[in-house]
C-alpha cells in the first residue's frame, strides 16, 4: 500500500537504495521521500532495516546500490559522511544523546561546534545567551527550576531528549532523525518528548521518528512508513488509517513472515 506524497521538492530522496553486508541483504531497492515540514514515523521489527536506512541517509554508511538526493541534488556516496550530512542540515538524535553529565546545559548545546570570538576563544556569554533562548523558546523549558548552568545530571530522561532536539533545531536542521527517543521513559516523560517532536514541525522542520510504540507514532506523525525485511511495506498518511488498522496491518506482516527472515 503506497500513497504518493504531495508534489514538492523533498528534503531527501532515496531512490532504489540497496544495502548488503556480504550475503545478507538489509535494504532492497528502497525508494522513499521525506518532504518539508512533516513528521514521518518509521516502523518495523528488529532486523527490518530501519537502522541501515538511517545510516545510509545520514552518511554513516554508503549504499551498495541506488542513489541519495538532498533537495534535488544527487549526493556522491563515496564522499558523503555524517559531517557532510550536518552541512546539508540533517541531524540525528540517538537514544543515548551523548550529553556530558557533569557539564552545564549551555556547554552541551555547543559540543563540537562552539561559538568563538575573533581571537578564537569560546564566547561563553554568546553561548549562554543562545542556550537560554533555545531553552525558553525552542524547547519550552519554562518555570521548571532549570537554567543554562544546570548540570545535565539533574535532568530527567525526557528533558535530556529535549536538550538534544533543541540542539539539533538550533543548528538549522531541515531534517531531524530521532532514534527511539522514548525508550525506558516514564509516561510523563514520554509526553514531554512527544511535545518536543511536535515542536520540530511547529518550527518548520521535518522529522523521521523511529519508534516501536506504534501508539506514539500514530499520535504525532503525519505519515507512516513500515519497513519489512528491507522493503517498504507501507507508505501512507496517518489520517488514512486508524491506530487499530495500523496494528492489524503490522500483525498481518508478522503472520506472513517466514521463520528465517532477512536481517
Amino acid at each position: 500500500m503506497t500513497v504518493t506524497p504531495a508534489a514538492a521538492t523533498p528534503i531527501v530522496r532515496l531512490e532504489n537504495v540497496g544495502k548488503r553486508y556480504g550475503k545478507v541483504v538489509s535494504l532492497k531497492e528502497v525508494t522513499l521521500e521525506i518532504g518539508p515540514n512533516e513528521i514521518v514515523g518509521l516502523i518495523g521489527d528488529n532486523g527490518a532495516g530501519k537502522s541501515t536506512l538511517i545510516k545510509v541517509l545520514t552518511g554513516v554508511e554508503p549504499p551498495t546500490s541506488g542513489a541519495l538526493y538532498v533537495r534535488g541534488q544527487r549526493i556522491d556516496a563515496s564522499s558523503y559522511s555524517v559531517k557532510e550530512a550536518h552541512k546539508l542540515r540533517i541531524e540525528t538524535v540517538y537514544q543515548d544523546s551523548s550529553l556530558g553529565e557533569k557539564q552545564p546545559l549551555w556547554r552541551n548545546f555547543f559540543v563540537g561546534r562552539p561559538i568563538t570570538n575573533r581571537f578564537g576563544f569560546i564566547d561563553v556569554k554568546a553561548e549562554k545567551r543562545i542556550a537560554e533562548a533555545i531553552m525558553r523558546s525552542t524547547i519550552g523549558f519554562r518555570g521548571v527550576g532549570l537554567d543554562v548552568d544546570t548540570p545535565v545530571s539533574r535532568l530527567s530522561g525526557g528533558e535530556r531528549q529535549g536538550v538534544a532536539i533543541g540542539r539539533a533545531m538550533h543548528f538549522d536542521s531541515d531534517l531531524i532523525v530521532l532514534d527511539e527517543p522514548t525508550v525506558a521513559l516514564a509516561l510523563k516523560e514520554v509526553q514531554k518528548v512527544l511535545d518536543f517532536i511536535r515542536s520540530i514541525k511547529a518550527g518548520g522542520r521535518s522529522c523521521i521518528y523511529i519508534e516501536h510504540n506504534i501508539h506514539h507514532v500514530h499520535e504525532v506523525c503525519d505519515r507512516l512508513v513500515v519497513l519489512d525485511r528491507g522493503e517498504i511495506a507501507l507508505d501512507a498518511p496517518t489520517s488514512s488509517m486508524t491506530y487499530q488498522e495500523l496494528a492489524d496491518f503490522l500483525m498481518s506482516l508478522h503472520h506472513r513472515r517466514p521463520a528465517a527472515a532477512t536481517h
